[in-house]
């Protein structure tokens, strides 16, 4: 049995804290109310050996400077940017995701937005339990057809493929824009390859896959979406600042967007008073992987990555 101690930020799936018991490690898990602070985390950080923080929580290389014991940060997320990956290289701490995993459900949560959007399903539900629902209308609550329109996806990873796959099933027109063209892809799903400028001009829906980095930080901004076709409707499941969120407001007001639906937020957890007030805006709390199977795994993965490094092996799904 070893004596190792792992430090978890917020409470996970029992499925994953369980095989870490069955090692006979000691789990702590944070019990507060909201996000851990950079004190209380600290403090825990003088003793743990492993950590699974989310990620909300900034893990810096001072927090790291001063985890004499660390050997491994399991990332409960697939995205890493809020761990100092070059600091934790240098000290030679072990830094893993959970790829793969969670792209179906989050596909899924970007299809549902974009039907409902489409079909103004928040709307009319709203409109239906205020009670004024009269009778059928030839005009009533219109929305757009899906069938036939064009999507376009900037990001053509795990998760934009399996989006493209779901609009291929509804006869989309696909076009992506990537970093790298993607033969594979484009045979996969029937897309075509363009840049940025032309996919903005042409989609009808336009949803983001892509991943923080400074080259993708606010590429929807204000000259951006001001080249989107009129009616649009945006869909981001990717990351809040890929989106300049002032810029977002200003196309929905002005109807260059007729509408967004939205897991993430450039300022998350707080999330503009001007989008809360808007209709045509579906707002949801970052919840792309919120499946009861795929945060299960998400959890029972982190585990794995840890048990095996602790053990001495090669980690399982390490981002470096």
């Amino acid at each position: 049995m070893s004596e190792f101690n792992i430090f978890i930020t917020r409470a996970i799936p029992q499925a994953g804290i369980d095989l870490l018991l069955e090692k006979g490690y000691k789990v702590e898990v944070y019990s507060g109310n909201s996000a851990i602070s950079t004190n209380e985390l600290l403090k825990q950080l003088q003793r743990a050996d492993a950590l699974i923080p989310l990620l909300s929580d900034k893990i810096s290389k001072e927090l790291m400077k001063n985890a004499p014991r660390l050997k491994v940060i399991a990332n409960y997320a697939v995205g890493y940017n809020n761990i100092d990956i070059d600091y934790a290289k240098r000290k030679g701490i072990v830094v893993t995701n959970t790829p793969d995993i969670l792209t179906p459900a989050t596909a899924d949560l970007a299809w549902a937005l974009l039907m409902a959007l489409s079909k103004r399903i928040v709307e009319g539900d709203r409109f239906v339990r205020l009670g004024r629902f009269k009778g059928w209308e030839p005009e009533l609550l219109l929305g757009a057809d899906v069938s036939g329109k064009t999507v376009g996806i900037i990001g053509a990873g795990r998760i934009g493929r399996a989006f493209a796959l779901r609009a291929k099933g509804f006869e989309m027109d696909i076009l992506y824009v990537n970093r790298t063209r993607k033969f594979n892809f484009e045979q996969e799903t029937g897309a075509c390859f363009v840049d940025l400028e032309t996919l903005l001009s042409r989609a009808d829906f336009i949803s983001l896959h892509c991943p923080l980095t400074p080259e993708t930080r606010h590429l929807l901004n204000a000259d951006n979406l001001r080249r989107v076709k009129n009616g649009a409707y945006l869909i981001n499941t990717a990351r809040g600042a890929v989106i300049d969120e002032q810029a977002l407001i200003s196309a929905l007001q002005s109807g260059r967007l007729a509408g967004a639906g939205l897991d993430v937020y450039e300022f998350e957890p707080h999330i503009s008073g001007e989008l809360l007030k808007m209709d045509q805006v579906i707002l949801m709390p970052h919840v792309g992987s919120g499946t009861v199977e795929t945060r299960a795994e998400m959890a029972r993965l982190c585990a794995r990555n840890i048990i095996a490094v602790l053990e001495g092996q090669a980690a399982v799904t390490p981002v470096y």
